[in-house]
């Protein structure tokens, strides 16, 4: 067994939180995010890494308090898994989640839950993994899928009637995003100078509430593009990235 660290109160500010590790450009986003935990360990955050300086974790909440457009009672819903691809054979990822889950039950839950997709994209984990644990298709959006892993006959939760909309009420390029990833600050910094430079408009819109992340017009994790009304992508752009997205 490997060991791992907890993020708590008394840790957090001495400890790394493995995306963004080596990368000083991104310090803003790793400070938004700690101070995002921070905030968010009265609701039973959870987030539970390994003990050295790699990118494997796991990051979980209850739904109810959850930043994302989906509805239910009494379930985890698992933000984000990530293992350095260096470490795939070292079973990192299995007693990551088989932590959660058997926090999940020991908290009386009714399961646990995770957002996939039917296509690989980016930042969210590959469906065959949670297949692999039991987790099942409970509700669909497009291309994204919510699974869950349910432990009792409780109902299992939904994405808003919002998040399947997948559309917005203006064509202009519209980013919502959220400090979930550390890496997102960056980008918007970067995108909202290339946008004064180039005079495009680029509408941001920060979900930074309970309340707009229930609400969001998509699947929401951490990052969603729009244009012309409809979503494209839940791409981290730069303007690179952005200009050949636009041409």
């Amino acid at each position: 067994m490997h060991e791992y660290i907890n993020l708590i109160a008394e840790n957090i500010d001495n400890e790394h939180i493995c995306c963004a590790i080596w990368d000083p450009k991104h310090q803003a986003g790793v400070d938004c995010k700690k101070a995002r935990i921070k905030d968010r360990l009265k609701d039973w955050h959870v987030f539970r890494k390994l003990n050295a300086r790699w990118k494997m974790f796991i990051e979980y909440e209850p739904i109810e308090t959850a930043r994302v457009p989906i509805n239910g009672k009494n379930y985890e819903y698992i933000y984000c898994l990530r293992v350095a691809w260096s470490f795939k054979d070292k079973w990192i990822w299995k007693e990551l989640l088989e932590y959660a889950i058997n926090d999940a039950k020991e908290k009386k839950m009714s399961g646990i839950c995770t957002l996939v997709t039917k296509k690989k994209k980016p930042f969210i984990w590959d469906k065959k993994f949670f297949e692999h644990f039991g987790f099942k298709v409970v509700d669909s959006v497009a291309d994204y899928e919510l699974m869950a892993l349910s432990f009792d006959n409780a109902e299992t939760p939904k994405f808003n009637d919002w998040a399947k909309k997948m559309e917005i009420d203006n064509q202009d390029f519209t980013i919502y995003y959220s400090n979930e990833c550390p890496f997102v600050e960056h980008q918007i910094q970067e995108l909202t100078q290339y946008s004064k430079d180039k005079k495009i408009k680029i509408n941001f819109i920060k979900i930074d509430s309970l309340e707009k992340a229930k609400n969001a017009p998509c699947v929401f994790n951490n990052r969603a593009n729009f244009y012309k009304w409809k979503f494209i992508s839940n791409t981290i752009l730069n303007w690179n990235s952005l200009e050949k997205l636009l041409k």
